[in-house]
């Protein structure tokens, strides 16, 4: 007589698909394609930090190189020859930034992104950073202000990162400020939810933003005008470093402005609890 064969528990499927009630099987379906996106968003970041770190190299060497040319270490260059080369270096100094966005992007991204605070006068910083940008800023006629009092107390916080924060801002209201506008930097000490806070402000006579990109312009890879004709170029990751930057210091950013009567940004830093 033959014994009716009994297969083990461990070869049975506890919950085949076919048992499945329609919304199981949806949301089985839902978290494999959740996890799927998530291992493809490691790999883009972390491709993003390769290219980039890959890239800083070569471009360096180009831009030493041309400096080189430029001052005149290999020989005396002609007016055209020079004015060629110093072509080369600003673009290449340009092209350097980008990628240096991209990789700290990737960084943050990845949560790799860490503060190193230190007590600082802001209005060292701003003075940097206005210095920094003062021949873009005279090549289009602009006026620089810079208002920040005399009793505005020291900050604590990482001062590369703020000078970063900093530095996005300003160049973006030089980027877009009409020639014979005026781009200003205030600061002033705060209270806010009950918390003792560091406010700037970062303003311009520029072209402005409409109240429906005022979101748009602080998400990644975003430009309000993404044409290939655009006159403003850029990774579209300025600004959501920016807001990164701030965020890891306990404090937030936005943007008050209208289309045509220029943008004003503002950021808090949070003081320390006496």
């Amino acid at each position: 007589m033959l014994m009716p064969r009994v297969e083990s528990m461990s070869s049975v499927p506890l919950t085949p698909t076919s048992s499945l009630l329609p919304a199981e099987v949806l949301l089985r379906q839902a978290l494999e394609r959740i996890a799927e996106l998530e291992s493809r968003d490691a790999l883009k970041t972390q491709f993003l930090a390769n290219i980039s770190h890959d890239l800083r190299t070569p471009l360096t060497a180009v831009i030493t190189h041309a400096e080189i040319l430029r001052d005149g270490i290999l020989g005396t260059l002609t007016e055209r020859q020079l004015e060629s080369i110093t072509g080369i270096i600003n673009g290449g100094r340009q092209l350097l930034e980008q990628v240096g966005e991209i990789l700290t992007y990737a960084r943050s991204a990845a949560d790799q992104l860490t503060l190193t605070p230190s007590e600082f006068v802001l209005g060292d910083v701003v003075t940097s950073v206005c210095a920094l940008n003062e021949s873009l800023a005279d090549r289009k006629g602009l006026e620089v202000i810079t208002e920040l009092p005399a009793d505005l107390p020291p900050v604590t916080a990482d001062r590369e990162k703020v000078a970063h924060i900093l530095g996005n801002l300003v160049g973006n209201a030089i980027d877009f400020t009409p020639r014979g506008g005026r781009v200003w930097v205030r600061a002033q000490c705060v209270e806010a939810d009950g918390q003792r806070q560091c406010l700037i402000e970062v303003g311009d006579t520029g072209i402005g933003i409409d109240a429906e990109h005022h979101e748009l312009v602080f998400r990644e890879f975003a430009q309000v005008d993404s044409s290939a004709s655009r006159q403003h170029h850029g990774t579209g990751l300025g600004l959501t470093i920016a807001r990164k930057l701030v965020e890891l210091h306990g404090g937030r950013i936005w943007l008050e402005s209208t289309l045509g009567a220029g943008s004003r940004f503002y950021f808090t830093i949070p003081y320390p609890a006496e």
